[in-house]
């Protein structure tokens, strides 16, 4: 069997005795159903630990075969829904979620990916094939910023993820022995032209910012200032720091910002130090 029919668009995971069953359909793909295939625990437990999945978190899983994933967040104190296709399954996971002592904290239902509500979680994971993946890919992208995907063997279209972990896994029933885990953080919405105000060091700064996913193409620039470089962006979630280099008052300034984005602004403290003496200042940039 060639591995696009093993692992199928809803790949399920399997748990305690639910293991020992015949291969039970799960998602349809092309022109019938396909059977799916085990998630070894140890690979569960890495997705959520890269994710850093605990209690406050709902972790949402596409296509939740059996539980396993929802069941191992709930004991890690989050809560969960599993979301899938095959009521069999469905049943399956929530009685396997009655019997690891977490049915309060986790539940299953019966939904398409692609129109289910997923607007409540902190965390997604998956186990799709490529080609889902980047058809979820404007629907996860939409997420609220902060939000932690984390997908098993599979990219999601052209985003870059933020963090790979690679594992080799004796006991995966498909493959080579090797298991891929990625994450990807929601970004805030940040391109655009931004101002702030800061009238004791540099006076009013624009940061003129390009975006593609959380990678960002910054350009800034201060009346009060001239020359500067930026050696440093990054953005995770809406989380941003941005560090530049330049004159500010005749002096050489490393100016060093982080702010968290919300909507139209971005509120947060500039760091300014010349080597000899920093300076702390608060800003709001709005767009």
């Amino acid at each position: 069997m060639n591995r696009r029919r093993l692992l199928g668009a809803g790949l399920a995971v399997l748990l305690g005795p639910a293991a020992a069953r015949a291969q039970m359909p799960a998602y349809t793909w092309d022109d019938g159903s396909v059977p799916f295939v085990v998630t070894p625990m140890e690979v569960v437990s890495r997705m959520l630990q890269l994710a850093e999945v605990g209690p406050g978190d709902t972790v949402i899983d596409l296509g939740s075969g059996d539980g396993r994933i929802v069941i191992e967040a709930a004991r890690r104190g989050a809560r969960g829904l599993g979301l899938e296709l095959d009521k069999s399954l469905v049943a399956a996971a929530a009685e396997n979620a009655r019997a690891a002592g977490v049915a309060d904290r986790a539940r299953f239902e019966a939904m398409d990916l692609f129109t289910a509500d997923l607007s409540a979680a902190t965390v997604v994971t998956i186990y799709l094939l490529p080609e889902l993946n980047a058809k979820l890919l404007p629907k996860l992208l939409a997420l609220r910023p902060g939000t932690r995907i984390v997908s098993h063997d599979a990219g999601i279209g052209d985003w870059p993820f933020d963090e790979r972990l690679e594992l080799r896994v004796p006991d995966k029933p498909v493959g080579d022995g090797f298991s891929r885990v990625e994450l990807w953080v929601v970004p805030a919405r940040v391109a655009g032209n931004w101002s702030l105000e800061l009238p004791e060091h540099g006076g009013r700064w624009t940061l003129r910012i390009a975006q593609r996913y959380q990678l960002l193409d910054v350009e800034v620039a201060a009346t009060g200032g001239r020359d500067f470089v930026v050696p440093g962006v990054r953005l995770r979630g809406a989380e941003l720091s941005l560090v530049t280099n330049g004159i500010v008052g005749r002096r050489a300034w490393r100016n060093v910002f982080t702010g968290t984005v919300q909507g139209e602004r971005i509120t947060g403290e500039l760091r300014a130090s010349d080597g000899n003496e920093t300076r702390t200042f608060a800003f709001t940039a709005v767009r």
